[in-house]
């Protein structure tokens, strides 16, 4: 039985292929994987996975680590993080808690870097008004109306009103509550 020692990286698995592969791939345990062909399906995988810059995927992707170069028509969920390399062109929703876009790359798609774990993941910056209005203890039609009157640090997308929670903090601080 081999050992591996704790700082080893796994061995890069390479996928090149010059037809569309389809099916669904899934890695349970990480690897470095690197598509450079076409594949259509589902992609799952733990570790690093990256498009290459003339891969042309048509799925889902899930996984740790993602760098995209290629084309991807899909949603992406990277649990840790989002590296998008010019000419990157995504068509899909994206979920990350962090994501790095070169001058170059391009999405169409929504994209949400909130993270929905309850079990000492991180924690979102952005709060919502049941949240803002929770943690002030009030009323959530006082913080409505504290935002749409300007007197609580608020941004609005189109109907909804979002909070962060550092400027929150600050304002509660400073004894703005009057």
């Amino acid at each position: 039985m081999a050992l591996r020692r704790r700082n080893e990286v796994p061995e890069e698995k390479v996928l090149e292929v010059d037809a569309s592969m389809q099916g669904t791939l899934t890695f349970k345990d990480p690897v470095n994987l690197r598509i450079n062909g076409k594949f259509e399906g589902k992609l799952l995988t733990k570790g690093i996975l990256m498009v290459g810059e003339h891969a042309v995927v048509n799925a889902d992707i899930g996984g740790d680590i993602i760098t995209v170069a290629g084309r991807v028509n899909g949603d992406i969920k990277a649990s840790k993080e989002l590296n998008l390399i010019a000419p990157a062109f995504i068509v899909g929703d994206i979920k990350t808690p962090a994501l790095r876009i070169a001058q170059g790359a391009i999405i169409e798609g929504y994209c949400n870097m909130i993270s929905d774990k309850k079990d000492g993941g991180p924690v979102s910056d952005m709060l919502t008004i049941d949240q803002v209005a929770k943690f002030l203890e009030v009323d959530k039609n006082v913080v409505t109306e504290w935002a749409d009157t300007g007197k609580l640090p608020a941004v609005k997308d189109g109907s909804r009103w979002s909070f962060e929670r550092s400027k929150i903090e600050e304002w509660l601080t400073s004894e703005k509550i009057k």
